[in-house]
């Protein structure tokens, strides 16, 4: 996506001193988040406020895109994409600013199939999260940090959802990479989230985050097809045909990973500073010390 403005947007990460970091919306924080002097995780307190930029999802609108494409194929990626990209360019309070951008499914398999149950089972509103997990409690490894507590998986609107799952028409999460976290967040999706999980499943999620500058992407790509080429040169006799076929998808895999590379975070600084920001945090999430030290 190629975004002409505006320059600064109403849903953003904003940063002082000492690896202070604060999400708000309008003038509202909804997450302070302080990483570790250590670069082993990040502490995190949600505020409470938050509110995805997206409309509510009808279910008419499910079942209509499951059966215009199945479920989780890339032309059901495309249209949710498309869908989400529309709302994003409409919403007064989304994150979308000047520039280029992403909107697909995860191309980096960040997402461990062991750390899901995890966000049923702990997500406290003020909490860790780990980013290597040496010394750090298991529970710790999640690799997805909703923006508001999730809603219990007998809500009457998490039982709509898990019937869509059931039904295999629920859409996709749609999660925003924010790199000063080192973890997507959840953009829109809450209660679709829960009912994968409460399922037993897993969600479909497509990942909004920056595109990687054009010149860094022809960089990255040169050596991997440079080593295709070699190994497609010495392939010879009645299997290479399938060989070279094989080769190609590897190429083709390894190239939409670089191509959909997320590029860093734009973070805007918090006015007043560390000071700023300490006074904000006390006001907002009063009592909440991370320690941040170690």
């Amino acid at each position: 996506m190629r975004i002409e403005g505006p320059v600064k947007p109403g849903l953003r990460m904003e940063s002082a001193d000492g690896r202070r970091l604060v999400l708000l919306k309008g003038t509202v924080p909804v997450l302070f988040a302080r990483q570790r002097a250590t670069h082993r995780g990040v502490h995190y307190a949600r505020t409470g406020r938050y509110a995805s930029p997206l409309p509510p999802l009808r279910a008419e609108r499910a079942r209509a895109a499951a059966e215009s494409a199945a479920p989780g194929s890339a032309e059901w990626s495309e249209r949710w994409a498309a869908y989400a990209e529309a709302g994003l360019r409409a919403a007064a309070d989304g994150p979308l600013h000047t520039g280029e951008w992403l909107l697909a499914p995860d191309a980096h398999r960040w997402f461990v199939d062991a750390n899901w149950p995890k966000l049923l089972a702990h997500d406290p509103d003020r909490g860790h999260l780990t980013w290597f997990g040496y010394g750090d409690p298991v529970e710790d490894a999640r690799d997805l940090l909703p923006l508001r507590a999730l809603s219990h998986p007998e809500a009457p609107r998490v039982k709509a959802y898990r019937r869509q799952y059931r039904e295999g028409v629920l859409p996709p999460v749609f999660a925003w990479w924010i790199s000063g976290l080192n973890s997507p967040v959840v953009l829109d999706g809450h209660d679709r989230l829960t009912a994968a999980l409460a399922e037993g499943g897993r969600p479909q999620v497509l990942l909004l985050s920056r595109a990687a500058d054009a010149a860094w992407v022809a960089r990255w790509a040169e050596r991997p097809v440079l080593e295709y080429e070699k190994r497609v040169a010495t392939l010879e006799g009645p299997l290479a045909p399938t060989r070279i076929a094989n080769e190609s998808r590897m190429l083709a895999a390894r190239l939409r990973s670089i191509v959909h590379s997320y590029d860093l975070t734009r973070a805007w600084p918090f006015p007043g500073g560390a000071p700023g920001w300490d006074a904000a945090a006390s006001a907002h999430v009063p009592g909440w010390a991370p320690d941040a030290d170690r």
